[in-house]
C-alpha cells in the first residue's frame, strides 16, 4: 500500500499543475484530460472531492481538489478500478476526511456520540431545574 502511495504522490508531482489558489472547472478539465460534466459526477460520487462555489454558482477548486481529481482518474481509468472501489480505496487512504459540508459532518458526529442522557429529554428538564436552582443560589 505504501508502494501505492508514493506511485500516486510521484505521477502527480509529475503532472504539472501550476501555482495557483483556484482553479475553474474548465482549467481542471483540461489538468485532468476529462470533461467538465465528468468532474461534476465525480463530486457526487466521492465525498472528498467538493470544490467551493464562488458567488455567482462556478465551481472553485484548489489544489488539493485538482489532486484528488488526478489520483481519481489514475484510479479509474489506468488502476481500472470501479467508483466504489476507488472511493473504497480513497477512504481507506485518509483522503475522505473532508466532508460535503459542516452541517453533514455535525450529523455524522452527532450519529457517532453515545447519548448522554438515557432518560431523554425528562432528564434534561431535570438538569435545566437543578441549573436555575444553583443560579437562584448564587444571585
Amino acid at each position: 500500500m505504501a508502494l501505492e502511495m508514493t506511485e500516486a504522490a510521484e505521477e502527480t508531482a509529475l503532472q504539472e499543475i501550476p501555482d495557483k489558489l483556484y482553479f475553474r472547472i474548465g482549467e481542471v478539465s483540461q489538468l485532468a484530460g476529462v470533461k467538465p460534466y465528468v468532474l461534476r459526477f465525480w463530486e457526487n460520487e466521492f465525498p472528498s472531492l467538493m470544490p467551493r462555489k464562488s458567488g455567482t454558482g462556478q465551481r472553485l477548486y484548489r489544489r488539493k481538489d485538482v489532486e484528488t481529481v488526478l489520483e481519481i482518474k489514475r484510479l479509474l481509468y489506468d488502476k481500472r478500478f470501479t467508483i466504489e472501489g476507488a472511493r473504497r480505496f480513497l477512504e481507506s487512504r485518509g483522503k475522505a476526511v473532508t466532508e460535503a459540508s459542516p452541517a453533514k459532518a455535525r450529523k455524522r458526529a452527532r450519529a457517532q456520540q453515545p447519548e448522554l442522557f438515557s432518560g431523554g429529554a425528562a432528564a434534561l428538564d431535570e438538569v435545566r431545574r437543578e441549573l436555575r436552582a444553583i443560579l437562584e443560589l448564587l444571585s
